[in-house]
């Protein structure tokens, strides 16, 4: 599933960006030549001082100066957030640390990056899902670990290979070396040791349960330093850890994974139902194995509704078409915003394949749309669009847009590749049903369009090294990231969980288009993905995912982050129940079927979200994917609200709610 040889690379202009940050700062020298990650789960180590905590499950890490410091997080919650606390339980370091020193990033895969301290001597392997911390101590060291609490307790076995402390605060930490090392601590939080070098593993003991214990001391000899995700089949991740020393290897499932993972003949595994770290992901449950098969439920992207629109509805939606496609007119688009811009070129695609599907190209004039499409696609492309267009920034390795974005509610942060999906994938549904239209048009303008679409989806920087690998999928958690170059104090975020689901649809479109059939399955897995994930921790279906206090009174979650769970969205008002579920809806598409496939949950969402609608001033855009989803249950009554719109969003149409409407089965 790599993306096809054939195809150049191409290059968007060369951007002189004066904002991004010098990825010199925290990547070792001998990765400056690569593209680096923009979205990771690791991005606050290499942002500002570098000095934000990131969430590798199932701990908080922070790495500060020359020291690093580990948090198993307690939480808090109420209505309207819940949040991962970071309190530096255990603090690393080296007797001779250095105050003004700084980590490098040595190397990074798909589930790990590798934090080095070069004056410290210490190499952190921090991979997702590890159970313990795992350091090496490069040349023989003296070494510091620090407690937040007093220490009540520390006691060592005969060989001085393994070591348990606990806390006032009833935590209760394992510490194990791969040779002897002297460990002693004060009356009060201090650890200390000789000289040493060699691996030590600390792992916080989960609830106070002999079988817990013994698990850890098993698995304490074999750790991970790395792991890669290979897309070998349509559908399917494949996870293949790196592992040193001896035995099996013990590693941590979300939710997500348990529900995705799949035995095969050359994939073993064990799961450890009754092994779990809390996390605001869900359980994190214990599985035993070198290599893991997730096998999600395969999805079929089409151009139009699964079942059809029937001939008796026909009449209604081509009278809404014809007046959709007279209004199109290239010079009243007046935003030069990548995003607002990108809404517009999609709606006026979505009326293409509404008339398609209707049969009534003969009645809808469909050159009056190609034509439309070229005009406001093309300057973007040819680099000829006044005001903004695509640039190539070699400093991180992806596209970012001319214009300056002192208005943050015009531009989302593009310069520093934030929310990259929402913009790029309405450009890409344009350009995908432009290709479908006009294929001499696609032959033309393929280089470009591909660039585009491997901003994102490049699953090889061999094949194309202008970009990096996935650059907002998060392969552990198995959906997409924003916040790009951004420092946050809870790692990444995530707003509109559809709009992100739309890039991956509309890559695969520009697959079919091109007839290019690794794109399609690279694209449909990803969307695949993306809705499970969308489903799992953004719907809110009850059940023990989130606490109790936040479940009653919520149906969608607003921002995901990567360490916190919050109602509250970058626009609108705390409580605007409208734009919490409009969010995850927008751009309504073929696609949108499969995401909210739940009937039970789709009426539970409406209803939660219908008083919204009460207030003064909701717009009637928001209106629309409310009266959508209605629809999925209540297909007469949405019908009759939907007709009485004044308004839509700007990448809507009353045309797209007809056709939705009048494709439920």
């Amino acid at each position: 599933m790599e993306n096809n040889k054939e195809n150049k690379p191409f290059l968007f202009p060369h951007a002189d960006s004066t904002v991004l940050p010098d990825p010199s700062n925290f990547f070792s020298a001998n990765l400056l030549s690569t593209p680096f990650p923009t979205n990771s789960f690791f991005q606050n180590f290499v942002l500002k001082n570098g000095d934000q905590p990131e969430y590798i499950h199932p701990y908080l890490i922070k790495s500060s100066n020359s020291s690093l410091s580990i948090s198993y997080p307690s939480r808090f919650s109420n209505s309207t957030v819940i949040s991962q606390v970071f309190q530096p339980d255990l603090t690393i370091s080296s007797i001779q640390q250095k105050s003004n020193d700084k980590h490098i990033i040595s190397s990074f895969n798909d589930l790990s990056v590798t934090l080095d301290i070069p004056s410290s001597n210490l190499r952190f392997f921090l991979v997702r899902g590890s159970p313990f911390l795992t350091f090496s101590v490069t040349k023989p060291t003296p070494l510091c670990i620090s407690a937040n609490r007093a220490i009540v307790s520390f006691s060592s076995n005969d060989s001085l290979t393994k070591f348990t402390f606990q806390l006032n605060n009833g935590q209760t930490w394992l510490l194990y070396a791969t040779s002897p090392i002297n460990l002693s601590h004060d009356l009060i939080n201090i650890i200390t040791s000789e000289e040493f070098s060699g691996i030590i593993r600390i792992a916080l003991l989960p609830d106070f349960y002999s079988k817990n214990e013994a698990v850890l001391d098993k698995f304490s000899s074999c750790y991970p330093v790395g792991g890669n995700a290979i897309f070998g089949k349509p559908f399917c991740v494949e996870y293949k850890w790196e592992k040193k020393g001896s035995g099996d290897l013990l590693l941590l499932a979300h939710p997500l994974h348990l529900r995705l993972l799949c035995h095969i003949n050359d994939c073993n595994f064990t799961v450890l139902k009754d092994f779990k770290y809390k996390s605001i992901d869900g359980d994190l449950v214990g599985i035993v194995g070198d290599t893991w098969l997730l096998k999600t439920d395969p999805i079929f992207i089409t151009w139009h509704s699964t079942n059809g629109v029937k001939k008796e509805y026909h009449e209604e939606i081509i009278s809404a078409l014809v007046k959709d496609v007279e209004d199109l007119n290239s010079s009243a688009i007046t935003t030069t915003s990548s995003y607002f811009y990108g809404k517009l070129i999609a709606r006026a695609a979505r009326l293409a394949l509404i008339a398609e599907e209707c049969f009534s190209f003969d009645l809808i004039p469909k050159t009056k749309i190609k034509k439309f499409l070229k005009e406001i696609i093309e300057p973007w492309l040819d680099g000829t669009f006044n005001g903004n267009g695509f640039l190539h920034d070699e400093k991180w390795g992806g596209i970012v847009t001319k214009k300056g974005c002192d208005d943050s509610d015009d531009c989302f942060g593009s310069e520093f590749f934030n929310a990259q999906l929402n913009h790029l994938g309405y450009f890409l549904y344009g350009i995908a049903v432009l290709v479908k239209l006009d294929p001499d048009w696609g032959r033309k303008y393929k280089p470009q369009a591909y660039s585009l679409m491997e901003d994102f989806m490049n699953l090889s920087t061999c094949l194309n090294p202008n970009y990096t690998r996935l650059r907002c999928f998060d392969l552990y958690k198995l959906h997409s990231w924003a916040g790009g170059l951004n420092e946050f104090a809870d790692g990444r975020y995530q707003k509109g969980t559809s709009e992100a689901i739309n890039a991956y649809y509309s890559a695969t479109l520009l697959g079919l288009a091109y007839g290019d059939a690794n794109i399609v399955a690279i694209g449909s897995t990803l969307t695949a993905l993306e809705i499970k994930a969308a489903q799992m921790w953004w719907h809110i279906k009850g059940g023990n995912l989130y606490d109790e206090e936040f479940t009653k009174g919520n149906r969608m979650v607003g921002l995901v982050w990567s360490n916190k769970r919050d109602m509250e969205l970058w626009f609108g008002y705390l409580g605007a129940r409208q734009c919490l579920l409009g969010i995850q809806v927008l751009p309504l598409l073929p696609i949108s079927e499969v995401l909210f496939s739940d009937i039970d949950y789709v009426k539970d969402l409406v209803e939660w979200a219908l008083p919204a609608l009460e207030w003064d001033g909701v717009g009637e855009g928001w209106k629309g994917f409310l009266y959508a989803l209605q629809g999925i249950y209540d297909k007469e009554v949405a019908l009759e609200k939907i007709r009485k719109l004044s308004g839509f969003d700007d990448g809507n149409s009353f045309s797209n709610l007809l056709w939705w409407i009048h494709s439920r089965s």
